[in-house]
């Protein structure tokens, strides 16, 4: 039997899509849950539960007695690889395999004693198979879309582009930079969008395209939902937001969430964590010893790879830079899965002034003083880590919504320049150059500070995203 006092507790069950930029801030909300009076149930794939027993420890996924751990299998076969999967065939796999073994576990929750009924969800927007569930068990349920706003509108034109034949593109000659470049129709104020601005995924020819097919089924969901969650704020992209609202169910924005769950003191939610790869926390030590804004944060995030050619122009434009940085480079970054092997030279050059690291705590490295520059892949999660910090940034987009988010950052926010993808060290170097000594940099710099002045003022209590989390509760979730 439960107690009474048990019984009445809401209980939500989280999931977020199995990857770390998407476990970060579904976490994060589900701690904000927790310390709002929720029971909550995270629920990782068993891929990633031995990921996280492996950075973390064992105790990191004993959780406490109102916030558990739970699996369930992605339908992918066995792996002991320290490394994200490949996303299209977790893509599949996940949409084709997870149903049962969710629904299964949300039974088995609700018919163990001394737990609350499960009484919400609150799912990635692309594990969207769970409303199923939710629909059966007649329970409300909030999709996180952890995009950017500007990068979740880019996935809502992917249905009226391929109903209308611009995607998939014809052939290959259709994948030019020339092409690319047509602007398409993003919203009624925004009107220089073009086609190498939305999610990397329209890139293709194969009328099957997996991701392609897998996004129009989630996107097609997302209008069943109760409402949806936004990691971002209202000032920030307030033109996407206005053009959405009137199309989907309810939006609550509540970024950035890492500000507001900063706020939370309770000790026992400081020891769940979602990071995937081991922190090397010695790294603020070394910053500690730098001086104010004089270094350059380099991390292209968990999912980007790149050729060891790649890899080597970025080096040497870091190192022609003369610049101190922190570079973080997964043992999983080099396309052919070989470990990053960077020349004898450049490390013997620069081991005075760089630091080379497999993962960090970058949400402390971006608040250190000493950092003045971030190079980055645009991330949603770094870019809005990024702008609390009053950190400007060099984009290197990699695939996804990236390109959007990068798009954003140098012609709306005020607060980014790009690299090219054929990366170059000259251009690397004077790229550094600017951001870190030049006129351009120092504007950057100073629209950077007011958007994370912004973001403070919004996740403080009465600010928009503040508020948001107390509606998205009061009026979704305990429903």
């Amino acid at each position: 039997m439960r107690s009474i006092a048990e019984a009445k507790k809401p209980h939500a069950v989280c999931i977020p899509y199995p990857a770390q930029g998407h476990i970060n801030p579904i976490l994060k909300l589900a701690k904000l849950l927790r310390h709002k009076g929720f029971h909550i149930t995270f629920v990782n794939t068993e891929y990633n539960h031995k990921r996280l027993i492996k950075s973390r420890g064992p105790d990191s996924v004993e959780g406490l007695p109102d916030f558990q751990f739970k699996t369930i299998p992605d339908g992918l076969p066995p792996s002991d690889a320290n490394a994200t999967q490949d996303i299209p065939a977790l893509c599949d796999s996940i949409s084709k395999t997870c149903l049962v073994p969710f629904r299964d576990l949300l039974a088995n929750l609700n018919n163990t004693a001394n737990l609350p009924p499960v009484s919400c969800i609150v799912s990635d927007g692309v594990m969207s198979f769970t409303l199923k569930v939710a629909q059966e068990l007649g329970i409300p349920e909030a999709l996180f879309w952890t995009p950017s706003a500007c990068g979740f509108m880019g996935y809502l034109q992917f249905p009226h582009l391929v109903q209308s034949g611009v995607i998939p593109f014809n052939d290959e000659s259709y994948l030019t930079d020339e092409y690319l470049e047509t602007v398409v129709h993003f919203t009624d104020e925004i009107k220089d969008i073009r086609l190498k601005d939305l999610p990397s995924f329209i890139r293709t020819t194969d009328k099957n395209d997996l991701m392609i097919n897998f996004l129009l089924v989630e996107l097609e969901r997302t209008f069943k939902a109760s409402a949806i969650i936004l990691n971002t704020f209202d000032e920030f992209e307030k033109e996407v937001l206005s053009a959405m609202k009137s199309k989907l169910p309810p939006i609550y924005t509540i970024g950035p969430l890492h500000l507001i769950v900063d706020q939370v003191v309770d000790n026992g939610l400081n020891s769940i964590g979602s990071n995937l790869w081991k922190e090397e926390a010695e790294c603020l030590e070394w910053l500690d010893s730098k001086e104010a804004n004089s270094v350059v944060y380099v991390n292209f995030g968990s999912i980007t790879v790149m050729t060891p050619e790649q890899m080597i122009e970025f080096a040497w434009g870091l190192a022609n830079s003369n610049r101190d940085f922190l570079w973080v480079i997964r043992s999983d970054s080099i396309v052919s899965g070989d470990s990053a092997v960077l020349p004898p030279e450049f490390i013997d050059q620069t081991k005075e002034r760089g630091l080379l690291v497999h993962w960090c705590p970058q949400e402390q490295v971006l608040n250190h003083p000493s950092i003045g520059g971030f190079l980055t892949h645009s991330g949603w999660n770094s870019t809005l880590e990024s702008v609390s910090s009053g950190v400007p940034m060099l984009c290197w987009p990699f695939f996804a919504e990236q390109q959007m988010n990068c798009r954003f950052a140098c012609t709306h926010w005020g607060i980014g320049m790009e690299i090219d993808s054929n990366v170059k060290r000259d251009e690397v170097e004077k790229l550094v150059r600017k951001l870190m000594e030049g006129e351009k940099g120092k504007k950057m710099k100073i629209k950077a500070m007011e958007w994370k002045k912004k973001a403070i003022e919004t996740t403080a209590p009465g600010g928009s995203s503040y508020v948001n989390i107390d509606k998205l509760i009061n009026d979704i979730l305990l429903k």
